[in-house]
């Protein structure tokens, strides 16, 4: 059964009142968040008034959006009118009230969806685990003194303890991937394009919205709402979603796409045994690929922080950020300062290996090859971003990523649930796609889920839809 496609049938069919679910929802954020701290803000009273306007609609004989009565967490980096804007921040959190919707938040509530929140993330988005000065850490459901991952971290622990079935996210380095994996979710990063982008992301070339949920069937429903052009995004492309996908022949698998070294011993177990699951459920031989296979002439893991750190700086405004430094997070101060300190000729060169970088993947892939890697090349990090105890808060290193390499080229990828660490944390294994091939990923994630169903909550949780049972 899916979470949000249920719920959505069910108010749609008045055997469950919209009113009720939103009910539920805020109930379950009250008694279960204070352990996770994946929420920061809610919007309680206006969402009852919402659900209460939904039901009388639908009375009336109103048709039913595909998200109808569906509860929703926004992710604190996306405006929700009516609620401040933190990204994280303390330096942001006198913010006044957003005056309308951002993109994702406005499509999901034309699909009848309800906000009923939002969700913590890192300072401004810039780490792979979310903790900051002005909310603090938000822990992970399978394991509370681990870190959800990020920056979409609030997002995942949210669904992973079945506080809403559906909560957004954005990707500009992994964001949408890294919580998926780490939380047992399925979550996709579409091709750059498939979904328009307004504002203009921080990171100019790099960031997308894309949901991920507790079941493939809602990840399908939730890819077709959100995708679509817009208006002032040159990349976006009226792409359809419905055309038919197509199949996989090769399976190509690579522990690593950049030189970082070895992956950890638990990693490269947990990997050998999805790939050698996945080419059994697809019946394709696995092809076994070193980094220097991949990419020469750079790295583009590496390549990323070159770009991303001085967009960001830029979007934020130079003097700000230089100002603002000793309020920041450590992880997201020594992020920003890094980005101060790019020169404009190692900006401009590292934009000119992306194309050296796309048309490499592009060649390695073709129409219907795909490249599976770990979603993260680490068993995860303490709540507060420390792989040990004995660290200083900071920045996670390079080593730990594995996503950023598609957020460089704008191919899609997805991670699916496969396995659990020894730590109690999943394992998930990331499967790359030719540009505009979400068909065949969502279709490769379908037929694994069949065959390695798994865990629809963390342990300990109960998934939402339950309260339609």
């Amino acid at each position: 059964m899916t979470a949000a496609g249920a719920i959505a049938s069910a108010v749609a069919a008045r055997r469950v009142r919209a009113v009720d679910v939103a009910r539920a929802a805020i109930e379950r954020i009250e008694r279960l968040d204070p352990v996770l701290n994946a929420v920061v803000a809610m919007r309680a009273d206006a969402a009852m008034e919402e659900a209460e306007r939904l039901d009388r609609a639908l009375a009336d004989g109103a048709p039913a959006g595909p998200l109808a009565g569906v509860p929703v967490l926004v992710k604190d980096l996306e405006d929700v009118a009516g609620m401040r804007t933190t990204k994280g921040s303390a330096l942001l959190a006198e913010s006044g009230p957003a005056k309308r919707d951002g993109l994702m938040p406005s499509r999901l509530r034309a699909a009848g969806a309800i906000v009923i929140g939002k969700t913590n993330l890192p300072e401004f988005a810039t780490e792979g685990y979310t903790a900051n000065l002005l909310f603090g850490a938000t822990g992970n459901p399978w394991a509370p003194e681990w870190s959800p991952g990020g920056s979409s971290g609030g997002s995942a622990a949210a669904l992973a303890a079945g506080l809403v079935p559906v909560a957004t996210a954005t990707d500009g380095g992994g964001s949408i991937r890294i919580p998926a994996a780490l939380c047992g979710l399925v979550g996709i990063k579409p091709t750059r394009g498939l979904i328009g982008r307004r504002p203009i992301p921080d990171w100019i070339d790099l960031s997308t919205d894309g949901p991920f949920a507790t079941s493939v069937q809602d990840l399908r429903l939730l890819l077709r709402v959100e995708a679509g052009p817009v208006a002032g995004d040159p990349d976006s492309v009226p792409y359809a979603l419905t055309a038919p996908p197509r199949r996989p022949e090769v399976l190509l698998a690579a522990e690593r796409t950049s030189d970082l070294g070895p992956l950890p011993v638990a990693v490269a177990h947990a990997f050998d045994a999805a790939i050698t699951a996945l080419a059994d459920v697809l019946a394709l031989p696995v092809r076994r690929l070193d980094p220097s296979d991949i990419f020469t002439g750079g790295d583009p893991d590496l390549d990323w922080f070159t770009l991303a750190a001085p967009e960001h700086v830029s979007a934020l405004g130079r003097a700000w950020v230089h100002d603002g430094l000793d309020r920041m997070h450590p992880a997201a101060a020594e992020f920003l300062r890094g980005g101060l300190d790019v020169g404009i000729d190692d900006y401009l060169a590292a934009r000119r290996r992306r194309y050296r970088y796309v048309d490499r993947l592009d060649t390695l892939l073709g129409t219907s090859t795909v490249l599976l890697t770990p979603t993260v090349a680490a068993e995860g990090w303490l709540a507060d971003g420390r792989l040990t105890a004995d660290q200083p808060v900071g920045m996670l290193p390079p080593s730990v990523y594995s996503t950023a390499v598609q957020n460089m080229t704008g191919h899609p990828a997805i991670t699916l649930p496969a396995g659990v660490y020894p730590n109690g944390l999943p394992f998930g294994l990331q499967v790359t796609g030719p540009r505009f091939s979400e068909g065949m990923l969502l279709d490769i994630a379908d037929r694994w889920q069949q065959a390695n169903p798994w865990p629809r909550t963390a342990p300990g949780y109960s998934p939402f839809e339950t309260l339609i049972s």
